[in-house]
């Protein structure tokens, strides 16, 4: 059975496009090139120089996917490092051939050298606008790195696979121009978003110092309240317990019980969890919350990711193997107990045990010191930054919705589904 084609489109290679659309190969349109790395690598004749600007695919990883632009390096190359190496103009096209940014392309706003991790596409033809190109590369990123990319071990694009690419292309540049705009304008409002987030976090930082921080210290007293913080030692005044196993194969969405996996921690929840974002049917010899109870991870490669910590108002959700479990007594509620632990980052580094994987028991928090006020006060103070969080996760949750239209437009504008010209 045939599928029907829409009026006034075309079945080719890069799927359904306008009919007076073009497809064409990569090596058609420009020149592509691989960068190139001195060597010995590392060789202080050749690296941790003044002279020019060194792109690495480490380089790529610091930048976001809003920002089509590379504008800076984390390194220079010396001018005889140069010479051993490939030097690219402003305005180049360059793509990640290997990594962890394999298949994403940026353009250049600086002069720089490139290493053998990088390729470029040289000598672009004036038919085609570089952000458009740079936007359709993009979009197939995916398909480049499960499909197209080979190699043993680690997968890399080298030049002839790029220069293979099919490239959907409008018959004008006026509209490869307006809809690489289009996009432009959507990472735009995408980037003020993360940069408002980045300031929020900032304020609630420093909020968190202020509050959290004894006023006989320094800290800030809230309106209304007096009396002595005590210095408290967490052993005297919580118990102890522990997760048990919960594989992350048991987490199902839309399974019966709430749970909460050691690795959520690290990136799912906040200070204070307001939401359960996972489920399981695995009901074999768990270990339930209770409300007030305060969830950290028991181990990590790091000793610095050991200083995070959630505070949970809900019963009986499973908690998994390698969370350690916090009972306040009821004159120390949670959330505040958590927001101490995050300020209070190299005394939880202390009481890490370990060297490739570090390990936090609760003999090592049992000796965790912090002041507290009234539990009152810590209510008010608690209330202040979660609502300094319910901030952020709606600034969050706005990003996202930005970085789904974003590939909707994508999917729409770069097929020719909807023209702009």
């Amino acid at each position: 059975m045939e599928l029907e084609i829409k009026q006034g489109f075309k079945q080719t290679e890069v799927g359904l496009i306008p009919e007076d659309w073009e497809v064409n190969e990569i090596k058609n349109l420009s020149n592509p090139v691989r960068g190139g790395s001195p060597r010995p690598a590392g060789s202080s004749k050749y690296f941790n120089g003044s002279y020019i600007p060194w792109l690495t695919v480490a380089s790529l990883t610091n930048i976001p996917n809003y920002q089509i632009c590379v504008e800076k390096t984390n390194s220079y190359l010396t001018e005889a490092g140069s010479h051993l190496s490939r030097t690219l103009e402003k305005e180049t096209v360059i793509i990640a051939n290997s990594g962890a940014t394999l298949g994403v392309a940026k353009i250049l706003s600086i002069k720089c050298c490139a290493n053998d991790g990088v390729a470029a596409l040289l000598n672009i033809d004036n038919s085609v606008s570089s952000k458009y190109l740079v936007y359709y590369i993009n979009s197939i990123t995916k398909r480049l790195r499960e499909d197209i990319a080979t190699g043993n071990g680690q997968p890399n694009l080298n030049t002839e696979l790029i220069g293979n690419l099919s490239i959907p292309l409008p018959p004008t540049l006026a509209e490869q121009k307006a809809i690489a705009t289009a996009l432009s304008d959507v990472d735009e409002l995408i980037s003020s978003l993360d940069a408002l987030i980045a300031k929020k976090k900032a304020i609630k930082q420093g909020a968190m110092q202020q509050l959290l921080t004894p006023p006989s210290k320094g800290g800030k007293r809230l309106d209304g309240f007096d009396g002595e913080w005590v210095e408290t030692r967490l052993g005297d005044v919580a118990d102890f317990y522990k997760g048990k196993g919960l594989p992350k194969s048991e987490i199902e969405e839309g399974a019966k019980y709430p749970c909460v996996h050691y690795g959520e921690l690290f990136t799912k929840y906040n200070e204070v969890i307001s939401q359960i974002r996972s489920n399981t049917n695995y009901t074999e010899n768990t270990f339930r919350s209770k409300i007030n109870d305060v969830l950290m991870p028991t181990s990590d490669v790091t000793p610095n990711g050991l200083a995070t910590a959630s505070a949970i108002f809900e019963n009986d959700v499973i908690l998994g193997g390698d969370v350690l479990v916090i009972r306040p007594d009821v004159n120390l509620l949670g959330s505040f107990l958590s927001f101490q632990i995050s300020i209070n980052k190299p005394q939880i580094m202390s009481l890490v045990s370990g060297t490739t994987v570090f390990h936090l028991y609760g003999s090592d928090m049992a000796k965790f010191k912090f002041y507290k006020p009234s539990i009152d006060e810590q209510k008010a103070i608690v209330q202040i930054l979660s609502d300094m969080d319910k901030e952020l996760e709606e600034l969050a949750t706005k990003k996202e919705k930005y970085e789904h239209i974003k590939q909707g437009m994508m999917q729409e504008l770069l097929t020719g589904k909807t023209r702009l010209v």
